[in-house]
């Protein structure tokens, strides 16, 4: 699996890994706050931007794809930043390869199950693919039946891209997010990464709750948590002066 990604900055590294139908783009504001002190690696992951597309995509198989992706890059240990199931791949890294992960940082997610609920975004996903699409407003409009936030369907159509007959399709492996969707709410397992974690929650999300604490705590005992109000589940975008200092803070002591 070799992994499409993006570079900025110079220093050592830090790999910094999207969320949930996004791309390797998503993070670049914090690629660019991190650049003065870091080579910024932002990487799209299987079945997302520009990657490879395959049929499964567990939490150990993409942990493993950026270990193979380290490999190639002849980086050792490193620190990881992931947002939402960016952030569970991070700390499937950091429980299975330890020894890979020097500094974990992850932005509005926990380790633990949670319930379906992207149901009305893959139904927009697939009929946007079921139509003949020509340009990004009949695009919108499709997603706009099953997506009503416009900023979620602003999200979503930076995946798309135009072919060489004039159509647009999905960059995203549409089946294969479909029909893995439970395995991605799945909860994180393995044995404890006692290495230095921060996990940074919107103030306004309910990705990480008092009830996450426990599994939190179980996994990663030497965890903080940093809360960044008036933000939700997009706390990086949404205000991304403070996420930055927060995580630079971190990162440089």
């Amino acid at each position: 699996m070799q992994l499409n990604y993006l570079i900025r900055g110079a220093g050592d590294p830090i790999i910094l890994i999207h969320g949930l139908f996004g791309s390797a783009s998503n993070l670049g504001i914090v690629a660019r706050a991190l650049a003065p002190h870091y080579s910024t690696y932002s990487l799209d992951v299987r079945n997302h931007g520009k990657s490879p597309h395959c049929d499964t995509m567990s939490y150990r198989e993409m942990a493993a794809d950026i270990i193979d992706f380290l490999d190639s890059q002849g980086i050792g240990q490193c620190p990881l930043l992931g947002h939402s199931m960016g952030g569970k791949i991070a700390m499937q890294v950091a429980l299975d390869y330890p020894d890979r992960v020097s500094r974990l940082i992850i932005a509005d997610v926990a380790p633990v199950d949670y319930p379906p609920h992207h149901q009305d975004t893959l139904a927009g996903l697939a009929a946007v693919a079921a139509a003949t699409v020509t340009s990004r407003h009949q695009a919108d409009a499709i997603l706009a039946e099953s997506v009503t936030e416009p900023g979620v369907r602003a999200f979503l159509l930076k995946s798309l891209e135009r072919g060489e007959d004039g159509t647009f399709h999905w960059l995203l492996n549409r089946e294969a997010l479909t029909s893995n969707y439970k395995q991605l709410g799945a909860a994180n397992q393995g044995k404890s990464f006692t290495g230095p974690v921060l996990f940074i929650k919107g103030g306004d999300s309910n990705y990480i709750t008092d009830e996450h604490q426990p599994a939190v705590a179980e996994l990663f005992p030497n965890a903080q948590l940093k809360i960044i109000e008036g933000t939700g589940h997009w706390l990086h975008a949404e205000k991304p002066d403070l996420f930055n200092k927060v995580v630079l803070r971190f990162l440089l002591g």
